[in-house]
């Protein structure tokens, strides 16, 4: 693991820029084929909601294959939604993915001693978002500390996705190592997550402002802050990747286990 300044943080997002500007059409194709499986999941009663947790480490996984590709000269196809199904760390992918669900779980949980279950209803689907339904409720402490509770399992999964995938960890062994790494860097994430509050937090909002204050048309401001919001998420994902090399070093074709036929 390398030691690296704080400012890594916004250099893994200008690198994920960098990768998703390579090959934009490639990465937005890959991103609808990730939306679409997600829309087939949302059909399925509280099952849909299980398998898109559980499958997460597989989805994520995907775009950084399409960044290590681009490493090496490759073109990211949409076929890489799949790709990790045909992995030989299948299985170990998905117990990971059990894992996500479980903790989720927890904090969701747990948050309903805070608002009587609000915040898990609206998450479930049981509940409509709108003013009524949160009025006098303490739901904004639940999500908070939801977040709050979560985060020890968000830096425990982040890299172990691609540890297991590409150096061939087990499950927990992957996560310890995650855990520690996502720690040493903790001034890292922290600088990245400051960056991305203020790219996907407010400046969507001062631009949703300005056209509304410009055009005052509704649809205009939907058709210019949906590619955005999608272009941010892909950006979002291609970061991964630059978090994952700059920690644990480049992941190429050699030390993968023969995972590269998975990348084109």
């Amino acid at each position: 693991m390398n030691n690296l300044p704080a400012n890594t943080g916004w250099l893994w997002i200008k690198q994920g820029f960098a990768y998703f500007r390579q090959q934009p059409m490639e990465f937005s194709t890959l991103f609808l084929a990730y939306l679409f499986f997600m829309l087939v999941l949302g059909f399925i009663p509280f099952a849909g909601q299980v398998l898109a947790f559980i499958l997460m480490p597989l989805f994520t996984l995907s775009f950084m294959q399409g960044c290590r590709g681009i490493d090496q000269s490759l073109r990211v196809s949409p076929r890489l939604l799949v790709a990790g199904f045909q992995s030989p760390q299948a299985g170990r992918l998905l117990m990971l993915g059990v894992l996500y669900l479980i903790a989720a779980s927890i904090a969701l949980g747990v948050s309903t001693l805070i608002d009587d279950g609000v915040f898990f209803d609206i998450i479930s689907g049981q509940m409509e978002l709108n003013a009524s339904n949160v009025e006098d409720t303490n739901m904004a402490a639940a999500m908070l500390f939801a977040m709050l509770l979560y985060l020890p399992a968000l830096m425990a999964f982040w890299f172990a996705g691609p540890l297991i995938a590409w150096q061939n960890m087990s499950v927990f062994k992957a996560v310890f190592y995650s855990f520690f790494a996502s720690c040493k860097s903790f001034r890292i994430f922290l600088y990245y997550g400051l960056c991305w509050f203020m790219l996907a937090g407010i400046i969507p909002t001062v631009v949703s402002v300005i056209i509304a204050s410009i055009t005052g048309n509704q649809t205009m401001i939907v058709m210019i802050m949906m590619p955005l919001s999608m272009i941010l998420t892909i950006i979002l994902y291609c970061s991964f990747y630059p978090s994952y090399k700059s920690i644990f070093g480049q992941a190429d074709s050699a030390g993968n286990n023969g995972e590269s036929s998975t990348i084109s």
